[in-house]
């Protein structure tokens, strides 16, 4: 089982962490995309991002300030850098090294900027959505340009035969399910409401964080076993699954 997650705008590289650390995969890349970034302006990555002109100011510096090296100076390592609504359901600072080992060989964390970085990969902070119109060379966007390298990295990294998308649909679209090389299965959760099922945006995020955690925590290797997931009142919803989608849904949902 190889598990795909969203990166997070929300990042902390306030505090280090004591793992070990790799390297990002795609280093001529990600120097391209920062070379490309560095010519903007705080007011044109306001305008490319539609942010404040202050986060703009900050990750102009972030880019000027970018280093090819990576190293524990300038970095930090992915799983522990990311936080937010996905992370805060991800129990890193409790992990055994048998579960950082885990993590590490199971699950890819997809990346605007970065591509696609493993658990212990080192980032440096930034701030790039998988969907902003960034135009490099002659690629008209940040899908463009990344192409089917995510999907053929996904290929190389997954020797479990099944991928489970627990990817925003942003990032799920850097991925070609097509050149996929084993079954891909996208998980959704919804919330009964009044009778009436639907994808809760920042409720979704938490419970796809939570899931991450019990993969990693539990060893997770097979889809049967997934199926067993069963927290914050989640369920695995049998008769609206199918093949390539298992639905999860917490009944008498208070939104």
């Amino acid at each position: 089982m190889f598990l795909l997650l969203s990166p997070s705008k929300t990042q902390n590289f306030e505090t280090r962490s004591n793992f070990e650390y790799t390297q990002p995969f795609f280093r001529d890349e990600i120097h391209d995309l920062v070379k490309e970034l560095r010519h903007y302006t705080a007011k044109d990555l306001q305008e490319l991002m539609g942010i404040s002109a202050k986060l703009a100011e900050i990750n102009m510096q972030r880019f000027q300030k970018f280093d090819d090296n990576f190293n524990l100076d300038n970095a930090k390592q992915a799983l522990a850098a990311f936080s937010g609504d996905v992370y805060d359901g991800i129990e890193v600072e409790l992990y055994s090294p048998e579960d950082i080992s885990f993590a590490q060989k199971h699950v890819g964390i997809i990346s605007g900027l970065y591509g696609l970085l493993r658990p212990l990969d080192l980032m440096q902070p930034y701030r790039l959505e998988m969907g902003i119109n960034l135009k490099v060379s002659n690629k008209k966007n940040l899908y463009d340009f990344w192409g089917d390298k995510i999907t053929d990295r996904i290929n190389d990294l997954n020797k479990d035969g099944l991928v489970i998308n627990l990817a925003s649909v942003e990032y799920s679209k850097a991925i070609n399910p097509k050149k996929i090389k084993s079954r891909f299965v996208n998980i959704v959760f919804q919330e009964n409401n009044k009778g009436v099922y639907k994808i809760v945006g920042i409720l979704a995020k938490r419970a796809r964080g939570i899931m991450a955690n019990y993969i990693i925590k539990n060893r997770l290797v097979s889809l049967d076993s997934l199926t067993k997931f069963h927290l914050e009142g989640y369920s695995f919803h049998k008769n609206s699954s199918d093949d390539n989608n298992l639905i999860f849904v917490r009944e008498n949902a208070n939104i």
